[in-house]
């Protein structure tokens, strides 16, 4: 999916390494998106003093909403795109040929390489509901390179979260691995996001991999997170939950039920430089890239079945584009 704002990179006099288990409630913010789109988006990531959670970069929530999608081809680099759709059937068209309907349950994740165009429709004519959450994962320095590809994996494995009181909960996990079990997605560092489901009237615990930061978002219902003796956070959907690291599990627990999503990885290998659809690692890597697009270049190819209907790039913003820089 395109981004409709740019959301500059800014330069920072300081950063800061992600040192210790935290607890910061981050609030996400309302992103106007208007035009044929028109959808109301609730962004999560990247946040001003938090570029990245693991290798995650980005994260949207669009919906729950009635509406007509109808996102036209647009480019993307350094990067790969999860779709996790909550409600509603998008088709997925790319450069590479892929054709594809993404819809509850199935991952359907696409990996950018040094360049790939997609378009993302509604299915039908009218508005339908539709809710999901859009996340990119950026590339290291080995893969972000290389061609582009497609993947969509509809048998997930879901695990049981051992329950403190009440019933079992479970997970599906999405990307990477989480309590010994691995998606069949391809991964490229050491990550994991998976949806967490809380039975009403439980507390589960979470288990984490201590050498890896991790983050909550709250999908719905309402949530409690224990994040130390006796400190309770309550998390909804309007929020990201920062965890830091050094951490080997939290504790949360529903009254009514619940749904939740985790972020977690290895802290990311280098600072990234993103704006609009591209991650890369200094300003003329955006620049070339936007101009390749600008010139309908062959590096991004052409998205099947569609014509020379295209998104054109934003302008660059007058500065110099900076590198992204954690300051918590």
């Amino acid at each position: 999916m395109t981004r409709l704002d740019t959301d500059d990179a800014v330069a920072t006099e300081a950063s800061s390494e992600c040192d210790g288990p935290k607890a910061l409630l981050l609030e996400t913010r309302e992103v106007p998106l208007g035009g044929v789109r028109a959808m109301a988006v609730r962004r999560a990531l990247p946040q001003r003093d938090l570029p990245l959670v693991g290798a995650w970069c980005f994260l949207d929530r669009f919906g729950p909403q009635v509406t007509r999608m109808r996102v036209e081809p647009h480019p993307h680099i350094g990067l790969q795109t999860v779709a996790w759709p909550f409600v509603g059937e998008v088709r997925h068209r790319d450069t590479i040929g892929s054709d594809v309907v993404v819809r509850r349950g199935a991952l359907n994740l696409m990996t950018s390489g040094a360049g790939i165009a997609h378009s993302e429709y509604s299915v039908g004519e009218d508005a339908v509901p539709l809710d999901a959450l859009q996340l990119w994962v950026a590339l290291p320095e080995g893969r972000r390179h290389g061609a582009p590809a497609f993947e969509r994996h509809e048998d997930l494995p879901v695990i049981p979260l051992e329950a403190v009181d009440g019933a079992d909960g479970n997970a599906t996990v999405v990307l990477g691995s989480f309590g010994g079990a691995e998606s069949p997605a391809t991964a490229y560092t050491p990550i994991v996001g998976a949806e967490l489901r809380i039975p009403a009237g439980s507390r589960v615990r979470v288990r984490l991999d201590e050498a890896w930061e991790h983050a909550l978002v709250g999908v719905d219902g309402d949530v409690t997170v224990m994040t130390a003796a006796e400190t309770f956070v309550s998390l909804d959907a309007e929020h990201l939950l920062y965890l830091g690291v050094r951490r080997d599990s939290v504790e949360v627990a529903s009254t009514m039920g619940a749904t939740l999503f985790l972020l977690g990885g290895e802290p990311f290998e280098d600072d990234i430089v993103m704006w609009w659809n591209f991650v890369g690692r200094s300003h003329e890597e955006i620049v070339q890239a936007r101009e390749d697009w600008e010139a309908a270049s062959a590096r991004f190819g052409h998205v099947v079945d569609h014509g020379d209907e295209r998104i054109p790039a934003p302008p660059l913003p007058a500065v110099r584009l900076t590198r992204r820089r954690r300051r918590v």
